[in-house]
């Protein structure tokens, strides 16, 4: 016999299996009897104090428990089958290489980065020598920009696509079961790399092929049907389509785009900066008394707030927060400063951070009309060259502290960072736009009131977060999900504007995979 059952219950019960066995056997189980449980869904709700834990519960009697998932993988060879070319090895790419091959083609995936164990070098390189690869760094390489970072795994959008098969293949390569149960799950920048390995691992020994120091140069492009690409080293690669997954920092394929006529499009996005806090901090702000609880995470947030701006409303809003994080150097070229954030998978880092950005629109881009639709990508790039040249021109990047900022003060000290590159005191209004400095501070002011102390000088800010999203849309049609004036051209993921992180991009990459395999069916 199989039940399900629901409850809400302390954290001290929720997380630790022999309370929780406990408590369900006095609920439900009849003494002496054979059973077993297993959960199904977890999520914390800490709107009310005491925080409580809802879990959603299978119990078994006298059968097996359901099983979460199908452990197996039916990769058949596609060795011998129509090749087609993925352009980037991130999320987008990898995922729409695994669904090429359930659909019986044979994906070639080329990386202009290295492989995701060479790229640690390139990283320490970045940080303790500040020297960039602009090949090999925190957003190029295999895996792409999502290997080196928190590893999110939900999405806002239950729309795009299913969510449950991605987490399923992701456990089948190595994650944890418990990022099938969790509201919020995540795997950590110290997990992801075996499992984006493990994933190049099926792809090849299914026949497909994954290239790496392989950077596209040109598309080969025959009466508007594309045939194949060009590398750097002057090697032609031919296939049935090309599925363009390349991210959002591959600035010189969108300039690629744009040299060969190739309608592409500026998107709006955000810019600001990143925010970094005491973790324990954060924990009181958003758990209260039971902030010291060990049960309990990190404590995460998010907020958004309208502010006016030239009598109309701009949106502020928290961007990638990582409880228990490092903040990074995510420059893909030297010259420029930029950062994100990552987290290790328990989360244990003494420093919270968050990218705390205002949303970029056309109308803001006016200096850069003359660029059209690259327009976005220079405002960008304009900003980062600027972030670098006032903190000294090396990796160090700008900062202030958080009420100084607010004051418009400059700071006389800064605090200890998780920035290993380290940082540099300096006025951010002399680094970020006016409109952008003056809209986060009224974003800082109005969520200051909201999060008791979260608006202080135990906090600070360093600059600047920039590449939150890509700056340039690369239409598809809204039926082929090919490009419209290219036939078996298909942009994909985050650098084509159609995701946002690590799920999105893997689900965008499978649907990819699939209109390709429609098309090459006729």
């Amino acid at each position: 016999m199989k039940k399900i059952v629901e409850h809400t219950l302390s954290p001290e019960i929720a997380y630790e299996p022999e309370a929780l066995r406990q408590y369900l056997q006095k609920q439900y189980i009849q003494q002496n009897a054979t059973w077993e449980f297993q959960i199904l869904k977890r999520s914390i709700d800490a709107r009310h104090n005491p925080i409580k834990v809802n879990l959603q519960i299978e119990i078994s009697q006298n059968e097996p428990l359901t099983p979460l998932y199908i452990a197996q993988n039916n990769y058949t060879n596609v060795s011998q089958k129509p090749q087609a070319i993925i352009v980037g090895a991130g999320p987008a790419g990898l995922f729409a290489a695994l669904r090429l091959i359930e659909l019986g083609i044979k994906p070639i995936v080329l990386e202009r980065g290295k492989d995701v164990r060479s790229r640690r070098r390139d990283l320490a390189a970045i940080n303790k020598a500040q020297i960039v690869n602009p090949h090999s760094n925190y957003c190029f390489g295999e895996g792409g920009a999502g290997t080196y970072s928190d590893g999110k795994l939900y999405t806002r959008s239950k729309k795009r696509g299913d969510i449950r098969r991605i987490l399923e293949i992701l456990v089948r390569h190595g994650a944890q079961e418990e990022i099938l149960i969790e509201a919020h799950p995540h795997i950590g920048t110290n997990k992801l790399p075996k499992i984006v390995e493990n994933l190049r691992q099926s792809i090849i020994d299914a026949g497909g092929e994954v290239h790496f120091d392989t950077q596209v140069i040109d598309l080969i492009i025959d009466k508007a049907q594309i045939k194949g690409v060009i590398t750097q080293n002057q090697d032609t690669l031919k296939g049935i389509g090309v599925i363009l997954a390349t991210g959002h920092s591959a600035r010189d394929i969108f300039q690629l785009l744009a040299h060969k006529k190739i309608h592409i499009e500026a998107k709006p996005f955000a810019l600001g900066v990143r925010v970094e806090h005491n973790q324990m901090l954060i924990n009181e702000i958003q758990y209260k008394k039971e902030a010291a609880n060990p049960y309990l995470p990190a404590a995460a947030y998010s907020w958004v707030e309208q502010v006016d701006h030239n009598q109309q409303q701009k949106g502020v809003f928290s961007f990638c927060m990582c409880p228990g994080g490092f903040i990074v150097p995510s420059a893909t070229a030297m010259g420029e400063v930029v950062v994100n954030g990552m987290s290790p998978s328990r989360r244990n880092s003494k420093f919270a951070n968050s990218g705390i950005v205002v949303s970029v629109e056309w109308a803001d881009l006016k200096p850069y009309w003359q660029y059209e639709a690259l327009a976005a990508l220079h405002f960008q790039q304009e900003v980062e060259q600027k972030a670098c040249h006032i903190a000294g021109g090396t990796q160090k990047a700008p900062a202030q502290r958080l009420e100084d900022f607010v004051n418009k003060k400059v700071s006389d000290s800064l605090l200890i960072t998780s920035y290993q590159p380290g940082l540099v005191s300096v006025d951010m209004d002399s680094v970020l736009p006016a409109w952008i400095a003056n809209s986060l501070r009224k974003g800082f002011k109005a969520i200051g009131k909201k999060m008791k102390g979260y608006l202080s000088n135990e906090a600070q800010i360093v600059g600047v977060e920039s590449r939150t999203s890509s700056p340039v849309k690369i239409p598809r049609d809204k039926d082929t999900w090919q490009h419209p004036q290219i036939k078996g051209l298909f942009p994909c993921g985050e650098g084509a504007g159609y995701a946002g992180g690590i799920m999105s991009a893997a689900i965008d990459g499978e649907k990819c995979a699939e209109k390709l395999q429609e098309w090459a069916n006729g």
